[in-house]
């Protein structure tokens, strides 16, 4: 990952940040007074500010067109949605490791971090006298284990079911205005997933998820290769997401400069022992070593490798970087170094004042999740300030953000919000660590220094600084290693792909194939699905088969994990051809919702949620909470006994507005009683 914050807002939201803010802001909540407007047009060329030499085939051929260098602008209808009335609380959900599991100390330093932003923030008057309120949410909280497992249940990773609850929850039952966290890949992939359904910001200072390890990647490759001229490099990782998507970036540029990898081992979280990893390495002939791991694991590797006579050179990746290396490598970590987000030794004063304001109220000084989360943090809520209530236009605010000035230090963002300064390289030397701003720039020959330092004298990329709306900017060409003035396109203007409320719904998609011979099948899916599926009641409901076809209805419990429930769901619609889906209530519809969008079969979801058809999709038909199941199925029997074994025709037939079974669809898919 790219050590700083980075946000996601889902959907037609795009992805975004925060509109230029300070990372304590001592003014009051404007209220969303005056609201930025969608971010400007502006491109940024190359991706993440790549060198030419570290750059994707570079050296054959210059690409005819490069990706992620304008922004993703959403032009959507949440915009129109009016401000909330009578609102006692702005609510925000944290989402993170914060029960026991492998990084809940990652966790709570990240809820630390957030924590102290909003009790600031609060204290200046929070949002128009109303108090911000953080709602902590577990990300591997499994509670569908408790009953058998209690508090010792299981809190790894693989759980994924439990964090899409979980973010269900912080959408659709807390409210939140926006998401904050997680730090697991596997969890924040997740929360993503739900959030381009319900089009809210994610605000996201520690995942790789959403953001890669270019920057620091390519930082390392530069200064072991190009700066210190080694060859032979081996790999270390944990095998974990975090480990397996962190490396890739330095593999690709050890290759693009001369020196692939000489060789890859990994060993496992829990893992101490590292002893056989070590002796394959140290048979390669490696002349260096680059660590993907966290500081007690680089610890415990330095102490192992001391023991085993090793004299290579070892780097690592942020997360390996800090304290506790110092307090367990003891004397085996001189001469380590890696790169680092900011200069934590740095004497700037604002730097040390939160520094004091954090030990005061934690009792500990702040470690890198902790700070890059609290500024993180302030920017949402200033964003918040700015924007008003409503997600879209937060996302805006978010979205405009180009320069942060953090108590971390400055932070430059690309159009897809990943921050582009230059990395530290911290080194470790006699029990301490010292700081230089480090850069992944190859170095300019004496005939280029003038220009380079006329074009990036600050000791920032001259692609990443930060420019007035319309200026133009200086970026690399592909190719060359030279600049080239990039002028920022003015923002088109964006028509909105959707109105809410207004103009009706249609599917304008490919068209559907009739399904093949056989049985009807339907999905029951909620919560008793199985028992319902056998009810007298639901068996006289399509007793009557359809043109020639018998019905066969799919029962799939929702009292179970989302994982598995979805897993059955897919098997349902791909692979046994479902016709539709009856969601017998409101979180078994959000997620049927979800499978419909992809395999284009129409839900009738029981649920008096309205939220499941304001967003315009063509899918979704919602019937009364106090629908039947028996009543649900006539409804789709009647229904299918007129559109024939075809989904998008049974979708059209819901659609007309005609009454069917006693109630009719607006296009939207709300209900018209008869």
């Amino acid at each position: 990952m790219r050590t700083a914050w980075g946000v996601v807002a889902a959907c037609a939201l795009g992805t975004g940040l925060a509109a230029i803010a300070t990372a304590q802001s001592t003014t009051k909540c404007a209220c969303g007074a005056n609201p930025p407007g969608p971010p400007r047009d502006r491109a940024v060329a190359p991706y993440a500010g790549e060198p030419a030499d570290l750059s994707p085939y570079a050296k054959f051929a210059a690409p005819y067109d490069l990706n992620y260098v304008h922004p993703n602008i959403y032009s959507g209808a949440g915009r129109d949605i009016p401000d909330p009335k009578g609102l006692t609380e702005v609510r925000i959900g944290f989402f993170g490791p914060v029960a026991p599991n492998p990084e809940s100390i990652f966790g709570t330093r990240m809820l630390h971090g957030a924590q102290l932003a909003i009790e600031e923030a609060n204290a200046r008057g929070g949002y128009g006298g109303k108090p911000f309120k953080l709602i902590e949410h577990n990300d591997y909280d499994n509670w569908q284990a408790k009953t058998v497992y209690g508090d010792d249940r299981p809190t790894d990773p693989t759980i994924w079911g439990s964090a899409s609850n979980e973010v269900v929850k912080m959408v659709y039952d807390d409210q939140d205005w926006a998401i904050f966290g997680s730090i697991s890949s596997e969890s924040t992939h997740i929360a993503l997933r739900v959030a381009l359904r319900a089009e809210i910001p994610i605000v996201n200072s520690a995942s790789t998820d959403l953001q890669d390890d270019r920057v620091q990647s390519l930082t390392l490759a530069r200064h072991i290769f190009t700066e210190l001229g080694l060859k032979r490099v081996a790999l270390l990782r944990i095998n974990s997401r975090y480990g397996r998507f962190g490396v890739p970036k330095f593999r690709d540029a050890a290759r693009r400069l001369g020196h692939p990898v000489v060789i890859e081992q990994k060993y496992l979280p829990g893992d101490t022992d590292y002893s056989k990893q070590l002796q394959v390495i140290k048979s390669s002939r490696a002349d260096a070593i680059v660590l993907w791991a966290d500081e007690p694991q680089a610890a415990g590797i330095l102490k192992q490798m001391r023991v085993a006579g090793m004299k290579q050179r070892v780097f690592g990746a942020y997360r390996t970087l800090g304290p506790e290396l110092l307090a367990q490598a003891g004397d085996a970590a001189e001469g380590y170094e890696a790169v680092f987000p900011y200069d934590p030794s740095r004497q700037d004063p604002r730097w040390l004042a939160f520094n004091d304001r954090f030990d005061a109220r934690f009792h500990e000084k702040p470690e890198q999740f902790a700070s890059l989360a609290y500024d993180a943090m302030n920017a949402l809520l200033d964003s918040i300030c700015k924007a008003g209530l409503n997600r879209a236009r937060i996302h805006d605010a978010l979205a405009n953000i180009e320069h942060y000035d953090g108590v971390t230090g400055p932070m430059i963002f690309d159009p897809n919000q990943k921050n582009v300064a230059p990395m530290y390289l911290g080194t470790v030397h006699n029990g301490a660590i010292t700081y230089r701003v480090a850069t992944m720039e190859k170095p300019a020959a004496a005939g280029q220094a003038e220009d380079q330092h006329e074009i990036g004298a600050s000791g920032q990329r001259a692609s990443a600084a930060p420019q007035v709306p319309g200026a133009p900017s200086f970026a690399p060409l592909a190719k060359g290693g030279k600049t080239q003035l990039v002028t920022p396109v003015p923002a088109a203007p964006q028509v909105p792909y959707a109105t809410v409320g207004e103009d009706g719904v249609e599917y304008n998609g490919p068209h559907v194939s009739d399904l093949h011979a056989g049985s009807l099948n339907v999905v029951l899916f909620g919560p008793h699905a199985a028992q319902a599926a056998q009810s007298p009641e639901v068996l006289q409901a399509i007793g009557r088969p359809a043109f020639g076809r018998a019905w066969r209805i799919v029962p799939i419990e929702s009292a179970q994990n989302w994982g598995a429930a979805s897993t059955q769901l897919v098997h349902a619609l791909m692979d046994e051809h479902a016709l539709a889906i009856v969601a017998l209530d409101r979180d078994a519809a959000h997620l049927a919702e979800q499978l419909a969008l992809k395999t284009f079969v129409p839900v009738l979801a029981v649920s008096d949620d309205k939220t499941l058809t304001s967003t315009n999709v063509p899918w979704i038909f919602r019937l009364p909470a106090a629908t039947t199941p028996a009543e649900a199925m006539h409804v789709l029997a009647t229904a299918a006994a007129q559109s024939g074994p075809n989904a998008e025709r049974l979708r059209d037939i819901l659609a007309t507005g005609n009454a069917i079974a006693g109630i009719a669809f607006q296009s939207s898919g709300e209900p018209r009683l008869y």
